[in-house]
């Protein structure tokens, strides 16, 4: 993405913001939705999307699963700590695993905060024996099983 295009959030005006608001709130809402919302006609506001999008501001619309909802699921936070000589290969190990969904490089003692999401112990199981165990230069390892989701904000706060 060209950061030229888009230096940082003031370079959005109210009605960007607005939409984007909007559209956070409820990624299906229409154009004519939108527009009764911010004043403006159903094709203005589809300009203003897809300029959005082509800015990159927008990158993708998606669906949020509560993974509590549809199976008995355990969700982990690991922090892990690593020799910074396998950083390339840590990265490489963590993101072809299909348990985890998150992957942050992070300050302070670890190096990496990584989420991940199984159907049961035994998978947790597998994931810390055959993955995480097993990655390169690992120094350090904490894990936290998440018991219940209290506030959880997917968009960010314009």
């Amino acid at each position: 993405m060209d950061t030229t295009l888009l230096e940082n959030i003031h370079d959005l005006d109210e009605i960007d913001r607005k939409i984007l608001t909007l559209l956070s709130e409820n990624a299906r809402m229409s154009y004519v939705d939108i527009g009764e919302a911010v004043g403006l006609s159903r094709v203005a506001v589809k300009n203003r999307v897809l300029a959005l999008e082509e800015r990159g501001v927008i990158e993708k619309y998606t669906v949020i699963i509560n993974p509590q909802k549809i199976s008995r699921t355990i969700s982990a936070y690991f922090e892990i700590a690593i020799n910074p000589a396998s950083y390339d290969d840590v990265i490489g190990s963590l993101m072809r695993n299909h348990y985890i969904t998150k992957i942050y490089q992070v300050t302070g003692s670890s190096k990496f905060h990584v989420h991940a999401i199984l159907n049961n112990e035994e998978e947790m199981d597998d994931l810390l024996k055959n993955v995480i165990y097993k990655l390169p230069g690992l120094e350090d390892l904490y894990v936290n099983v998440i018991l219940t989701r209290i506030k959880d904000v997917k968009n960010v706060r314009l």
